[in-house]
C-alpha cells in the first residue's frame, strides 16, 4: 500500500470513528430526553417502551429476516431464589445472569438474547419480588419487577414443581387478572420422581389464573426447554430482530465482570456474607502485544459494615484470594483472553439504603 493510500485509509477511519461518536452522543441524548419524559408521566400512565425502539434501531441489518419472523420481550418473574437466572442462562445458552443459593442475587434487569431461525427472544431477568427486607435497594428492585410486567410481550412466571408458596402468590397478584400472555413454568422437575404428581398442581394452577400454557421444565437437565420456547413464540409479535443476532446480552463486559465477582463472593462465603455487598470496577485496561490480547482489571468489593470486611478477606487474605481466583477464571473465559484481576474490600456504611450511593453503584 502506498503512503497516499495509507493516508486516505487513515482519514476514512477517522471520519468513521467520528460518525460513530456522534451517533453514540445522539443516542445518549435521546435516552436522556426519553428518561425525562418518563419521569413526567402522569400517575397510572403506562410507561412507553422506549428501550424497545432504541434496540430495534440498532439491530443488525445484515440478518436476513424470513417471513413470519417473531421477536419480543419476555419477562421472567418469580419469588427470590426460585431459579429465574438459571432458567434464562439455560435458554440462552450463555451465562447472562449470576446465580447462587442466596436470595436476591439478581439486582438489575438483565437482558438475555436468543436468536433462532424464525424468532428472537429477549428475556428480561428481573430481581425476585421481595416483601421481607425493606430498604431503598429492595424498593427499587420491586419497582423494576412491577414496571417490567407492563412493557413485555410475554410473561413467564416461575414456581417450583413442589407447589405454590405464599411468596409465589404475591408475585401472581402483581399480574393483571385479565392478562392473556402469561406462561406458568414448573421448575426443578428433575427433583420429582413421579411426573404424574404434577397433574394436580397444573389443574390447581389453572383455577388460580388463566395461564396461556403450563410447562414443566428442568433448567439444570435442559428438559422441555424447547417446549417452553415454542409456547413463548406463540405470544411474540411478528417483527424484525431488536438486537444483533450475534449478541446474547445487552450488558457490557465490565458489568458482567463485576457481577461475576459478586457471584463468587456469594457462593464462597454463603450465609457468612451479609446481603449488603456490591462490586465496582475501578480500572479496566485491555492491551494487545504481538497479537495477544490481555486485560488488567482492578475491582472493589463494597461491604456495609467494618465487621463485614474481615469476613470477606478471611484469615491471611485466603477468602479474598479465592474469590479473585475463581472470578478471574470466569472473566478470562468471557473475554477470551488472559486476565490480571485485583479485588480490594472497602466499607461504605448503609449504601443499600442510600439513594445517592445506589445511583453511584448503578442501581437506578
Amino acid at each position: 500500500m502506498t503512503n497516499t493510500e495509507m493516508k486516505h485509509e487513515a482519514a476514512a477511519a477517522e471520519v468513521e470513528d467520528q460518525a460513530e461518536l456522534e451517533s453514540a452522543a445522539q443516542a445518549a441524548a435521546l435516552e436522556e430526553d426519553l428518561a425525562e419524559d418518563a419521569d413526567h408521566e402522569e400517575p397510572g400512565e403506562a410507561p412507553q417502551d422506549f428501550e424497545r425502539m432504541l434496540a430495534a434501531a440498532g439491530a443488525a441489518t445484515a440478518f436476513k429476516v424470513p417471513e413470519g419472523f417473531r421477536c419480543g420481550y419476555v419477562a421472567v418473574v418469580g419469588r427470590p431464589n426460585v431459579g429465574k437466572s438459571t432458567l434464562i442462562n439455560a435458554l440462552v445458552g450463555e451465562k447472562v445472569s449470576i446465580t447462587s443459593k442466596k436470595p436476591q442475587t439478581t439486582r438489575n434487569r438483565v437482558l438475555g438474547v436468543l436468536t433462532e431461525e424464525d424468532a428472537q427472544y429477549v428475556f428480561v431477568d428481573t430481581p425476585g419480588f421481595q416483601t421481607k427486607v425493606k430498604s431503598q435497594l429492595t424498593r427499587r428492585m420491586n419497582r423494576s419487577v412491577r414496571s417490567t410486567l407492563g412493557e413485555v410481550d410475554a410473561i413467564v412466571l416461575l414456581i417450583e414443581s413442589g407447589g405454590w408458596r405464599p411468596a409465589d402468590l404475591e408475585v401472581l397478584n402483581l399480574i393483571p387478572k385479565d392478562a392473556s400472555n402469561v406462561i406458568l413454568v414448573l421448575s426443578k422437575t428433575d427433583l420429582e420422581k413421579d411426573r404424574n404428581a404434577l397433574l394436580p398442581l397444573m389443574a390447581d394452577s389453572m383455577r388460580r389464573f388463566p395461564f396461556a400454557a403450563i410447562v414443566p421444565v428442568s433448567a439444570e437437565k435442559h428438559r422441555q426447554l424447547s417446549d417452553l420456547l415454542n409456547e413463548i413464540k406463540k405470544l411474540l409479535p411478528e417483527s424484525i430482530p431488536y438486537f444483533d443476532p450475534e449478541l446474547y446480552t445487552d450488558r457490557s463486559p465490565r458489568f458482567l465482570a463485576a457481577e461475576t465477582i459478586r457471584e463468587k463472593a456469594f457462593r464462597l462465603l454463603g450465609d457468612e456474607l451479609p446481603y449488603g455487598t456490591a462490586v465496582t470496577i475501578d480500572k479496566w485496561v485491555e492491551t494487545e502485544e504481538n497479537g495477544k490480547r490481555s486485560a488488567d482489571i482492578i475491582a472493589t468489593l463494597i461491604v456495609d459494615r467494618e465487621s463485614h470486611k474481615p469476613i470477606v478477606i478471611g484469615e491471611k487474605g485466603a477468602k479474598l484470594r479465592e474469590i479473585s481466583r475463581l472470578a478471574r477464571a470466569d472473566i478470562a473465559e468471557q473475554l477470551g483472553c488472559p486476565v490480571h484481576l485485583e479485588v480490594w474490600v472497602r466499607v461504605r456504611r448503609g449504601w443499600s439504603d442510600d439513594v445517592k450511593a445506589l445511583k453511584t453503584l448503578g442501581y437506578d
